[in-house]
């Protein structure tokens, strides 16, 4: 019988397959064909990065339920906490601001479980615009509600619907530095942003009005959080190392 057939067991990713690498979903309503349903969806941009930096994307939709999540983890060789909607707030003990966005709660429950068991499990990540917020907020931390108000501007999101881009400074000796260089010009499309930061967390990146672009876990494996939008642009060099991290676990 072959090594293939039913009972067999899979090989590990670090046992000659690629790292998997799961990323969170949107649950939205979506059309397609003649239906409109509830859907999981999410950019194709995610999953094809990457693809090209070397790993297997899987599609983690917001459980209705934690049941498995430890299993989940420990299956996953790295994780990627995608952008979104706002989170809900009350989560970070703040009244809600008339510009943030309705809550859902499904999602946002799913996922700061989901960044705490990377956390503790010690499972390589990236966490992107509004991952980097559930990071933050899952560490105990609080964001800021919305942009514009807070520094006069809306360079961060500069026109509905459509990714901007702007430079951000990356500190010196930091993990991301290492990756990226001392500046970059980077994707953007955010409202809001981290306020006061979670424990064990350290801003940095920031653009040239003060806010925290970008977030690394002391002591991780490897933990970064970026707010911008990596995916939408050429540069995969932090897909590359999240992958090389997670095929090293």
């Amino acid at each position: 019988m072959s090594g293939a057939a039913r009972g067999a067991p899979h090989p590990a990713a670090g046992e000659g397959g690629p790292p998997l690498i799961g990323i969170t979903t949107y649950q939205e309503p979506a059309r397609w064909g003649v239906w409109v349903r509830e859907a999981a969806l999410l950019p194709v941009p995610y999953a094809r990065s990457v693809e090209r930096a070397g790993g297997v994307p899987v599609l983690l939709p917001p459980a209705a339920t934690l049941r498995g999540l430890d299993t989940l983890v420990s299956r996953l060789d790295g994780v990627v906490l995608a952008g979104g909607g706002d989170l809900d707030p009350e989560l970070y003990g703040a009244v809600r601001h008339f510009e943030t966005g309705p809550p859902q709660p499904q999602r946002d429950r799913f996922e700061l479980a989901l960044a705490r068991a990377a956390v503790d499990a010690d499972l390589p990540f990236l966490a992107i615009c509004r991952g980097m917020q559930v990071l933050n907020v899952a560490r105990g931390g609080a964001l800021v509600q919305h942009l514009p108000e807070a520094v006069g501007h809306r360079g961060h999101a500069p026109e509905a619907g459509l990714v901007g881009s702007h430079r951000v400074r990356i500190g010196e000796g930091s993990r991301i530095g290492r990756i990226l260089g001392p500046s970059s010009d980077v994707p953007t499309y955010h409202h809001q942003a981290v306020g006061r930061l979670g424990k064990g967390l350290t801003a940095v990146a920031w653009t040239e009005d003060q806010v925290v672009e970008a977030l690394e876990l002391q002591g991780h494996r490897f933990g970064l959080a970026v707010q911008w939008h990596p995916e939408e642009g050429d540069d995969r060099r932090l897909f590359e190392a999240l992958v090389a991290a997670a095929a090293g676990r």
